[in-house]
């Protein structure tokens, strides 16, 4: 009976240490730990990393981890739809990249591991991309929701841009007023810049790409919405704090991009273009104006199609229009994290410290270079500096610059560090096949960064509108500016009432609560 008893005590002792190291992250080991990764890709209209990457062998040999990768939509909309399908049916990925206005609401939900307890564990990741201000950024009522990484991005990393071979064409000047642009867009859309004798082309292009500091119509339009003091979902100045929705320049605003609407000068599609259709749509001639990232400009994979397409073809980079009262902003910025979650189910199931293992590997320099760059001598090499570069390689198609070789570094934003050495890598100077046209993403970079834009450090940590208002507030604007409600003045306040009574009002003064009680207010 004794001996019945110890078993039954030993048993119960063995349950509760498997229960508690389960409980706490810690799995015990049967084989390689299953990891699924949601990510956002460096370049959307490339693939996945191959299953016979480098990397992914480096974890499973070291790590005893099985590191599998899925591609998040490249659209905002897209990727949020598919990240809240997930956790409705409760099948979140063990990590994935996710914007904090999501992370904020899986919160809510429990779906979502509190990961205070795994920082210990990754200090080199702590270190390196985040820290304590990386921490605050990810923190709800003072507990840490997901792991921040510094995200690749610069600030001010995007700028208008205009083909200066159709000014060229057709005799213009660089437009400098929002009057001069909207002459310039009636131009090209009128005027057959491209000379093809066909009406195919548009003065503007854009898509909906909105997120929490970019409202309404998104960062598309906001050089507009900039040539009228509105920029952005806020404004953090001391004097004019609140929303801009509710400020009269805004349907000033809207009136403007109405017009561009209604005489067919903006690419029609843009409601309906997703990220990957906008940029397909430039590179294959379409509009002649637009706000776009330097890289995604830039970079030689990305112009590629357009230098094949257009040999003669040339952007150029120029400032935002200017308003009637002499404001203009390419849009606004802030200095924020990007930011990975962690499953409540990846922890329940005891993968924490496989994924603090996972961690720490991508904070050494063998992931860095492998993740950034490629394999040394295959896809880089190093000049004097210690930079990566192209030079040298025994197979220059196999350049980490190469459209064929980004399937490798998809995964790059989240390990990158910002050093001047790496952006001279990440961005080298080349000459495009077809035009012979030296072009520097770093450059360009250089350029959008000079041009105005409108400070809003600390709006990603302001509070949300509920659904509903939000609903109502991206709807509303849309129905406004294509004709479904009649953009009149009075239309216009009894709308905004409606917005107010839903919650707008309520929602304006928390965040210029939350935005004077951490000194957001410049």
């Amino acid at each position: 009976m004794k001996k019945q008893r110890r078993i039954a005590c030993l048993a119960a002792l063995l349950f509760l240490i498997v229960y508690s190291l389960a409980a706490h992250g810690i799995q015990q080991s049967s084989g390689p730990t299953t990891i699924e990764f949601w990510f956002g890709p460096t370049s959307s209209e490339a693939g996945p990393p191959p299953s016979d990457w480098k990397a992914l062998r480096i974890i499973k040999d070291t790590l005893d981890i099985n590191w599998v990768l899925s591609m998040l939509p490249s659209n905002t909309g897209d990727r949020h739809t598919k990240l809240n399908a997930a956790a409705a049916a409760n099948t979140l990925p063990d990590m994935f990249w996710v914007d904090r206005e999501i992370l904020q609401s899986l919160v809510k939900t429990g779906l979502v591991a509190q990961v205070d307890d795994l920082y210990p564990l990754i200090p080199n990741w702590y270190r390196l991309y985040g820290g304590d201000a990386g921490r605050d950024y990810t923190a709800f009522n003072g507990k840490s929701y997901a792991i921040p990484f510094m995200g690749g991005g610069q600030p001010r990393n995007e700028g208008m841009l205009i083909r200066k071979d159709w000014l060229d064409k057709l005799g213009l000047s660089i437009p400098v007023t929002a009057e001069d642009y909207l002459s310039v867009m009636r131009a090209f859309t009128f005027n057959d810049p491209d000379g093809n004798g066909r009406a195919d082309t548009y003065g503007y292009g854009a898509f909906m790409d909105i997120n929490a500091a970019t409202e309404g119509l998104g960062s598309r339009l906001d050089p507009i919405f900039g040539a009228f003091g509105v920029a952005g979902t806020w404004n953090l100045s001391l004097n004019a704090a609140g929303l801009n929705v509710r400020k009269p320049a805004y349907y000033e605003a809207l009136a403007y991009i109405k017009t561009m609407i209604d005489e067919k000068v903006i690419d029609p599609n843009w409601l309906s273009y997703g990220r990957d259709d906008f940029r397909a749509a430039w590179k294959q001639g379409r509009f002649g104006i637009m706000r776009e990232n330097h890289s995604a400009y830039a970079s030689e994979a990305n112009y590629a199609p357009f230098d094949k397409n257009f040999p003669k073809g040339d952007w150029i980079v120029i400032d935002p229009p200017k308003g009637p009262r002499g404001e203009a902003a390419a849009g606004v910025y802030t200095s924020s994290f990007g930011t990975i979650a962690i499953s409540t189910k990846a922890i329940q199931q005891g993968k924490g410290q496989a994924i603090a293992r996972l961690f720490e590997w991508l904070a050494t320099d063998e992931a860095y270079y492998l993740l950034g760059w490629g394999e040394e001598g295959v896809n880089y090499t190093f000049d004097d500096k210690g930079s990566p570069v192209i030079d040298g390689l025994p197979d220059p198609s196999k350049a980490y610059t190469r459209p064929d070789m980004i399937p490798l570094t998809q995964l790059r934003g989240y390990i990158q560090r910002n050093s001047d050495n790496e952006l001279r890598s990440r961005y080298p100077t080349y000459k495009a096949p077809s035009s012979g046209k030296t072009m520097s993403a770093l450059v360009t970079l250089r350029d959008m960064q000079a041009r105005p834009w409108v400070s809003l450090v600390g709006v990603d940590s302001l509070p949300l509108p509920s659904s509903d208002l939000k609903r109502f507030y991206e709807q509303g604007v849309v129905e406004f500016i294509t004709g479904v409600r009649a953009l009149t003045k009075e239309n216009w306040d009894a709308w905004l009432l409606e917005f107010d009574r839903l919650g707008g009002l309520a929602w304006e003064q928390a965040g210029i609560n939350t935005a004077k009680a951490n000194s957001y207010l410049r």
